[in-house]
């Protein structure tokens, strides 16, 4: 994996990882779903927002363990 490969998958991780627990912890996604009128699917957004966390910073935690694979290896 190319150096800018990694970055890109790192950063992707963080960004999704932020902004999916800013959804998760915060009334944020509330007030933007109500403000379109959308807040009849927040039953439902519980059952995308927990597993796009999981998903991210698992993502997360598999760029930063790459980056130190690859660094142990030069």
């Amino acid at each position: 994996m190319s150096d800018e490969t990694g970055n890109k998958l790192l950063t992707t991780g963080i960004v999704g990882t932020v902004v999916a627990a800013l959804c998760c912890f915060t009334p944020i996604l509330a007030i933007l779903l109500g403000a379109v009128g959308l807040s009849a699917v927040l039953g439902w957004i519980d059952y995308v927002l927990l597993p796009a966390l999981i998903f991210f910073i698992a993502l997360t935690g598999y760029a930063v363990w790459r980056r130190q694979r690859r660094m142990r290896q030069t």
